[in-house]
């Protein structure tokens, strides 16, 4: 399996690492670089550099309670960024639900779109299809903005499977190649401690419809929940719900913490294969 981000091919036959390029003041996790280009672009190089297959650039906080930003913010915050890192030798994902931004940000030298709202604002499936980057289609209930408040679902895999399967079947009609498009359960974004572990237990479902899963759970309020840990204490969770979220088939993990994670998978990888060939007659 690969995903075609552009010029970019991802072999997906293996898990690989999204390392998180926040550019945000009020990042959830306490690691936005304020429109930083000088900071962002040496923690573009770190994660490179430590083993991240991709980089995820955002310019607008997404978590619970957040406030939006204008069109002309979040461009002025995420397409100098672009600008600085495009040449690093990975795919630049830019983390925007605004269609504007996804196009200044594909012309700045994005590959991939990661949008929480799965191409549903006026005009996003429009600029994705017209071009040759891929996408990643989020569920979320609600807004950052509401989300938290009161999620409901009668069975919370099931509902959220069937949304992707929906939005791919759509994306694809309008002309999205397959091999573009990546499914996230959306952890955290509209659902109670329950409703992800759920989703996690379950990703093998959504694993099922045969496009790529991305797992976004790096340093997120359900390990805090489990854990009693505070946001900058989570490494050790993180980490295990991305062993986790692979062994139930995830292809990619969306980190903050990439030299970790990368450890980690590289140990759980490598006794997988041991065992594989210890059964193999």
């Amino acid at each position: 399996m690969a995903l075609r981000c552009g010029a970019f091919s991802v072999t997906l036959d293996a898990p690989v690492l999204m390392g998180i390029v926040n550019v945000t003041p009020d990042s959830f996790s306490g690691d936005g670089l304020r429109a930083d280009v000088g900071a962002a672009r040496e923690q573009a190089a770190r994660f490179v550099e430590e083993g991240a297959h991709m980089l995820d650039v955002g310019g607008e906080s997404s978590r619970p309670g957040a406030a939006s930003v204008s069109v002309e913010e979040e461009i002025r915050r995420v397409v100098p960024v672009i600008e600085a890192i495009r040449d690093f030798g990975v795919p630049v994902s830019v983390d925007t639900w605004k269609p504007q931004v996804m196009r200044a940000a594909i012309d700045a030298g994005a590959s991939l779109v990661n949008d929480i709202n799965a191409l549903q604002a006026p005009g996003a499936l429009e600029i994705v299809a017209g071009c040759e980057v891929a996408v990643c289609l989020m569920h979320k209930q609600g807004t950052p903005q509401t989300m938290q408040a009161a999620p409901r679902y009668g069975d919370a895999v099931a509902e959220v499977t069937d949304y992707l399967a929906a939005r791919a079947a759509t994306v694809h009609d309008a002309g999205v190649n397959a091999a573009r498009i990546v499914l996230d359960p959306g952890f955290g974004f509209g659902k109670t401690l329950e409703h992800n572990l759920a989703l996690l237990a379950g990703l093998d479902r959504i694993v099922a419809l045969g496009y790529p899963v991305l797992a976004g759970l790096s340093r997120k309020s359900m390990l805090g929940a489990i854990t009693g840990r505070p946001v900058e204490a989570r490494l050790a969770g993180s980490i295990a719900a991305a062993l986790f979220a692979v062994s139930r088939g995830a292809r990619i993990i969306r980190c903050h913490d990439v030299a970790a994670t990368r450890d980690a998978l590289a140990v759980w990888q490598a006794a997988q294969a041991f065992t594989f060939s210890s059964e193999t007659p």
